[in-house]
Parts: structure tokens; C-alpha cells; sequence
């Protein structure tokens, strides 16, 4: 489980690992949040939306390079719960990954299947993973861009 802290502004992963995050505000339909990455060659900040109604994390990645081609937008299914204090968030593997154009295609489908199939994944978060997915997919066709389908969704803070 990863835990978002509001007041120090830190990410936590089940290995330990802990984050200092850029940004962390809560907005009306869910939590904003940007995390530096250093280590990797290709994007310095990794920008993240967990959209609390809907079971989602939605993620991109900001280039280094302003003139590099963006990477597309992944939304992954996930349980999230929440206080005054963090955010906590259950990765449930299956996932869609949404270029800036072209289709949206299902992500991490066989590992998904691994974990549902070993019980790490219990077979209720695997219905909600599915369905979520699958629900979203329809959505996201139907508008054609991810920043429709958030206004669709009632959000218009750009993406």
C-alpha cells in the first residue's frame, strides 16, 4: 500500500522507500501530486491524480526535454482511502495506457491475471479492477482524448 502524507508532503512504498514530493494538494475530486525523478534519464517529474471517485490513479510523466514527444497518460486501477491526514493507495495492476492521440490500450493485463491467480489480487478487488477498467475504456473511446473524458467527468483543471 502506498501512503500519500499531506503534511509532510512525502510518498511511502510498501518496500520503504520514501519521497519527497514537489507538490500534494487536495482538490474537489481528488489528490494532486508531483514527485521529482531524478534517476530516471528521460523525465524529471512524475505527476500523478488519484481520482477518489472513481478508483483511478491517473499518471503522466514530464519530460526532461520541453521538446521531447510526451509519454502517455497511464490510468491504473487502484482502492484508495483517505483522511485529513494522507492518502493511501492499493495498486490493483490492470490499467490503460492513453497516448495524446490514438487509442487507449489495457495495460499489465497477464500480471494482473498472475495476481488474481496466486490470491494476491482477492477476486472482489479483481471484479472492481475489471470493471473500473473496462468501464473507463468505454469512456475514454467514446471522448477520444483523456482531457475530454475528465471534463465528461466533471473536471476541467488541465491535464
Amino acid at each position: 500500500m502506498e501512503v500519500i502524507d499531506l503534511f509532510s508532503s512525502q510518498r511511502r512504498y510498501p518496500s520503504g522507500h520514501v519521497h519527497r514530493l514537489e507538490a500534494c494538494h487536495v482538490e474537489r475530486w481528488g489528490l494532486a501530486v508531483e514527485c521529482p525523478t531524478p534517476q530516471a534519464p528521460e523525465h524529471d517529474v512524475e505527476i500523478t491524480w488519484l481520482l477518489a471517485d472513481l478508483g483511478l490513479r491517473l499518471t503522466k510523466f514530464r519530460p526532461r526535454n520541453r521538446h521531447s514527444r510526451p509519454s502517455p497518460s497511464t490510468l491504473t486501477a487502484v482502492t484508495i482511502s483517505h483522511d485529513t491526514r494522507s492518502w493511501a493507495t492499493t495498486n490493483l495492476l490492470l490499467g490503460l495506457e492513453i497516448p495524446d492521440e490514438g487509442r487507449p490500450r489495457i495495460t499489465r493485463a497477464a500480471e494482473f491475471a498472475s495476481a488474481v491467480a496466486t490470491g494476491t489480487i482477492r477476486q472482489s478487488e479483481a471484479d472492481y479492477a475489471f470493471q473500473t477498467v473496462h468501464r473507463t475504456l468505454d469512456e475514454v473511446s467514446l471522448h477520444r482524448s483523456i482531457n475530454q473524458w475528465l471534463a465528461y467527468r466533471g473536471i476541467f483543471d488541465p491535464w
